[in-house]
C-alpha cells in the first residue's frame, strides 16, 4: 500500500509540473475569433460599412491574402490527414499536405517547388482558384470555428516568395544530355494561343525534353484570360509574366501578333513549315450576346464582358501592353447581367471605372450563383446591389444613349425549370449596360 501511495503522489506530482488538461473551460466567441483573423492577413479589411473610394484604386482585396506570420499560423493548423481530402479534391492533385507541412518549416523554396512541379501555373491558381469548391471545400476542418485551411493563401504565398528568390527553372538532371537526346525529341511542336492552357501544356513539353517549341498569341501581349478578363486587383499582370518567364527558361519561345488566320497561317501552312504537332488553346473567344443587344454598341453604352475588361485591364495592368489607355468612363448607374465569376469581375471594375451605383441582374435565385462564394462577398462589400429572378427583355435608348432596361419576373416551376411571368414587368434606369453571360467559339453573332 505504500508503494501504491508513492506511485499515486509521484503521478500527482508529475502532472503538476506538467499538466495534462486544463482546470477551467476558455470561452471565446466567434466574433472575437474573426475579429482575431483580421490581423494574420496582409491586405487591409474591407466591409460595406466603411468602403473606401474605389475609383482607380486596383490594390489587392482578396481574403485569403497571407503575411509570413499568417501564412505559419495557418500551416500549424493543418491536420496532415491521411487520406488528404483536399487532394482528392485537386483538379491538378497537387500535394497539399506536403507544401503546407514545408510552409509550417520554413521551407518556402519546398513548397514552392512540390507547387509548381505539380503546376506551372502555381501562383495563379493560388490566387484565383475557386478553392471553396475544390481544395477548401473537402477540407476536415471545415465545420470548426476557425474554418478550413487556407489553401490558396498559402499557396500563394509560398510561390509569391519563390518569384522574389528570382530563381530560373532547369531542365531535369535525369534527362540526357540535348546532344544524346532522341531524334523525336527535336520535333517543331506550334501552340495557338498564350493562355493558360498553352503554357501548362508547353511546360510540361519541355521538361519532358522537348527542345523546339513555339506559342503564337494573336494578341500583343501573353497571358490570354488571365491577363485581358481577370481584373488587376485579382491578379496581377507581374504573375502571369512571372510564370511565362519560368516556361521560357526551358527554351519556349512565344511569337505574340501571330495566329491561325493572321498573315495567312493555317494548319497545312505549319506542316510544310515542318511542324509534326499542333495543340489549340484559343479559349471561346467571342462573347454570348442577347438578342436584344443586336446593333448596340459602347458608346451607346453597352458593353460585353469581352469588350470591358480588357480595357480595364490594358488601363490597370502595367506592363500588359504600351498602350496606355485611359479607363473606360463609366458614370451612372451600370446593370450588370449574369451571375458568374466575369458577371462579378465586371460589377466591381465598373465601381473603379467611376460608377455611382452598380447592379447585378441574374435569371435565378440566390442559391443558384454560378460564381465562387468568395467572389459574390466581395461584390457585396464594395456595395455592389442585387437584382435576382430577373430577365431581360428590352434595351430603351433614347438620343443614342441607353436609358433603361425592361426585365419580365421568372419563377421556378415545381418541376424544376425556369419560366417567365411576362405580366411582371420591371422597368430600370441605367446609364451603361455590361453583358456577362459568357463566351461561345467562333460564332460572331453570339448564338449559343
Amino acid at each position: 500500500s505504500l508503494a501504491v501511495i508513492n506511485e499515486d503522489f509521484y503521478f500527482y506530482n508529475l502532472l503538476g509540473l506538467n499538466p495534462r488538461m486544463q482546470t477551467h473551460a476558455t470561452l471565446c466567441s466567434s466574433t472575437v475569433k474573426k475579429q482575431d483573423k483580421k490581423h494574420w492577413k496582409r491586405n487591409a479589411d474591407k466591409s460595406s460599412s466603411n468602403c473606401e473610394m474605389l475609383e482607380n484604386n486596383f490594390d489587392d482585396i482578396k481574403h485569403t491574402t497571407l503575411s509570413e506570420r499568417g501564412a505559419l499560423r495557418e500551416a500549424m493548423r493543418c491536420l496532415k490527414c491521411a487520406d488528404a481530402p483536399c487532394q482528392k479534391s485537386c483538379p491538378t492533385n497537387l500535394d497539399i499536405k506536403s507544401f503546407i507541412t514545408s510552409i509550417a518549416n520554413k521551407n518556402y523554396y519546398g513548397a514552392a517547388k512540390m507547387i509548381l512541379s505539380d503546376n506551372p501555373l502555381g501562383l495563379t491558381c493560388g490566387m484565383v482558384c475557386p478553392t471553396s469548391d475544390l481544395c477548401v471545400g473537402g477540407c476536415n476542418l471545415f465545420a470548426t470555428e476557425e474554418g478550413p485551411i487556407n489553401i490558396g493563401g498559402l499557396q500563394q504565398f509560398a510561390t509569391e516568395v519563390f518569384k522574389a528568390m528570382n530563381i530560373p527553372q532547369i531542365r531535369s538532371p535525369s534527362l540526357p544530355p540535348q546532344a544524346e537526346i532522341p531524334e523525336a525529341y527535336h520535333a517543331k511542336i506550334a501552340l495557338f494561343g498564350a493562355g493558360p492552357a498553352s503554357i501548362s501544356c508547353a511546360s510540361f513539353l519541355a521538361r519532358l525534353g522537348y527542345s523546339d517549341i513555339t506559342i503564337f498569341e494573336k494578341q500583343e501581349y501573353i497571358g490570354g484570360l488571365s491577363t485581358s478578363e481577370i481584373p488587376q486587383f485579382r491578379l496581377p499582370y507581374d504573375v502571369v509574366n512571372f510564370e511565362a518567364e519560368l516556361m521560357k527558361d526551358l527554351g519556349v519561345k512565344i511569337v505574340c501578333s501571330k495566329g491561325l488566320g493572321i498573315e495567312g497561317m493555317t494548319i497545312n501552312t505549319l506542316k510544310e513549315d515542318g511542324y509534326k504537332a499542333v495543340f489549340i488553346g484559343i479559349g471561346l473567344p467571342e462573347p454570348n450576346k442577347d438578342g436584344i443587344f443586336q446593333g448596340l454598341r459602347m458608346d451607346q453604352g453597352f458593353y460585353t464582358s469581352k469588350d470591358f475588361l480588357p480595357l480595364v485591364a490594358m488601363a490597370s495592368k502595367p506592363g500588359m501592353c504600351a498602350c496606355h489607355s485611359p479607363l473606360p468612363l463609366i458614370q451612372g448607374t451600370v446593370i450588370v447581367l449574369g451571375a458568374g465569376d466575369t458577371a462579378f469581375d465586371c460589377a466591381t471594375s465598373a465601381l473603379r471605372c467611376g460608377a455611382r451605383r452598380v447592379f447585378v441582374a441574374f435569371r435565378k435565385g440566390f442559391t443558384n450563383i454560378r460564381a465562387v462564394p468568395e467572389e459574390m462577398e466581395l461584390a457585396k462589400e464594395e456595395k455592389c446591389e442585387f437584382l435576382p429572378f430577373l430577365s431581360p427583355r428590352k434595351v430603351v435608348v433614347k438620343g443614342g444613349r441607353i436609358i433603361a432596361m425592361e426585365f419580365v419576373r421568372t419563377e421556378q416551376a415545381e418541376a424544376g425549370h425556369w419560366i417567365e411571368d411576362e405580366d411582371q414587368i420591371v422597368r430600370l434606369k441605367t446609364d451603361v449596360v455590361i453583358s456577362a453571360f459568357g463566351s461561345v467559339l467562333g460564332d460572331p453573332k453570339g448564338n449559343a
